[in-house]
């Protein structure tokens, strides 16, 4: 069987801002950093040559919807809703501080589409939720565990949130290419992977 490199990165909505990022082989943590700039993360993904790409960010506006200005424009697209019926909690991707995030999302997965990467749209939350362990919310030390009992090698005292949630990106994307997750929505109009 393939092992596939996933590069997982929890993006914030500003430069300003502390990305996490990694790089995992299979279940082993080949690298990981916290990032600012998109110059940074590009030379991060192009060195790691990842098969994957896992962004925690949304990558599509709702469907109709022009830009992210429309005020009469749908607030959610359907994977969204998908997750509401789950009863996962997360943050319209219209919401103030979302906006940023989700701009950011969309310009940086275009980049990457453009050197040939692959990008699914990931959500550290509804992993967690799903695998049952708990959000970095709940404490590090605890989702670092939850990780390991997961069997993810490679694991740092010293990794921040920001990683931690990286790597939760990362595994969803490894289990998504060897079909152990779902996709709600549609990649056309708005999909989040989400592990089975």
């Amino acid at each position: 069987m393939k092992k596939f490199t996933v590069v997982g990165i929890d993006l914030a909505g500003s430069e300003k801002r502390n990305t996490g990022i990694c790089s995992l082989k299979e279940k082993t943590i080949i690298s990981f950093a916290t990032l600012h700039a998109n110059k940074e993360i590009l030379t991060y993904v192009k060195n790691a040559q990842p098969d994957l790409i896992a962004i925690d960010a949304p990558l599509n506006l709702p469907p109709g919807r022009k830009s992210l200005d429309d005020k009469n424009g749908e607030h959610f697209r359907p994977c969204d809703r998908e997750l509401q019926k789950r009863g996962i909690r997360f943050f319209p991707i219209t919401l103030g501080p979302m906006r940023s995030l989700t701009q950011r999302g969309i310009d940086l997965k275009k980049k990457f589409s453009r050197l040939g990467f692959d990008v699914v749209e990931i959500y550290p939350g509804a992993s967690q939720d799903v695998w049952n362990i708990p959000r970095k919310q709940m404490g590090l030390d605890k989702l670092r565990n939850g990780l390991k009992k997961l069997g993810i090698v490679g694991l740092k005292k010293e990794m921040n949130g920001d990683e931690l949630d990286a790597i939760t990106g990362a595994i969803t994307g490894l289990y998504y290419l060897q079909n152990k997750a779902e996709v709600l929505g549609n990649f056309k109009n708005g999909a989040i992977v989400i592990p089975k």
